[in-house]
């Protein structure tokens, strides 16, 4: 509703990963080069980590705008399933279909298989992107190890990114997942974005948005986002987003420290989420 007082085209600072609005940070770019790494040279399995809000929806999406024709994808982003869930889905994303009979997991398996093998025929790849898999069961993990065994004498007939929070890596480090972590020779963690970096983030927001138009972010005020977001992609938006609404409603184009206060305020203390006995100290600025 700002977004034409301020000359922009449109919100800058939307939740929804669009590709199109990736910032690569150092971090960001390293995970995109993994994904397409990992899966050109077809090394079975990439791992992406990151915290919550770090952009690693976003980095996916802008790997599926990447690839070509060359390559078949699989999206499941709805992790909480059964293994019998998993191999339907992954059917289904590819566009498979069983013709009656039971529906079986060695069924499944089969025209998986066969799938695999006439797409490897036809001179094409196949990845299987889990996003938020960090909710897998270890049974469903397990199946997805298995996926892995099918292949040519030469190389993998799927490749498998799974995308997740940081407690995946507790998972895959515990003993009955030893065999599948040893496959995993592509990795990367996703790291918030450095102090110096949020200015960079939040030009080039607004550059892609058609600006940055009339807006100003003083020092103070980049030096605030930081310090409440830590760096996170997804509360930065959500904070610089309301800190824009609060000046259109003011009639300015100023963001300060002073407004930035004002939105932490609006959005509430406890989305941000640091330590009680740091945010304790800042609470008490914030309503002093």
């Amino acid at each position: 509703m700002y977004a034409a007082y301020f000359g922009l085209k449109e919100n800058p600072f939307n939740l929804a990963p669009e590709p199109r609005y990736l910032y690569l940070s150092g971090h960001h770019r390293d995970a995109l080069n993994c994904l397409i790494y990992g899966i050109k040279e077809k090394k079975g399995f990439v791992l992406i980590t990151g915290g919550i809000g770090t952009g690693k929806t976003t980095v996916c999406r802008a790997l599926l705008n990447s690839l070509d024709d060359s390559i078949e994808t699989a999206l499941i982003f709805n992790t909480a399933i059964s293994d019998l869930d998993l191999l339907e889905t992954v059917l289904t994303e590819y566009g498979v279909s069983i013709n009656g009979g039971p529906k079986t997991k060695k069924v499944y398996i089969d025209a998986l298989n066969d799938f695999l093998l006439n797409n490897f025929a036809a001179g094409k790849n196949a990845v299987l992107i889990i996003d938020e898999a960090q909710n897998l069961s270890h049974g469903v993990l397990e199946q997805i190890r298995m996926l892995s065994n099918l292949e040519t004498e030469r190389e993998k007939l799927i490749q498998i990114v799974l995308i997740g929070q940081p407690e995946l890596n507790n998972t895959l480090i515990l003993p009955a997942m030893r065999q599948l972590n040893e496959r995993i020779t592509v990795r990367h963690d996703l790291q918030r974005l450095a102090p110096g970096e949020v200015r960079s983030y939040i030009a080039y927001r607004l550059t892609i948005a058609g600006g940055p138009g009339t807006i100003i972010f003083t020092e103070g005020a980049l030096g605030q986002i930081y310090n409440y977001t830590e760096g996170i992609p997804r509360r930065i938006n959500a904070l610089c987003d309301r800190a824009l609404l609060i000046a259109y409603s003011k009639s300015t184009a100023r963001i300060d420290r002073r407004l930035v206060k004002r939105a932490v305020r609006d959005i509430g203390i406890n989305y941000f989420q640091k330590t009680m006995s740091r945010w304790g100290k800042i609470w008490s600025r914030l309503t002093a």
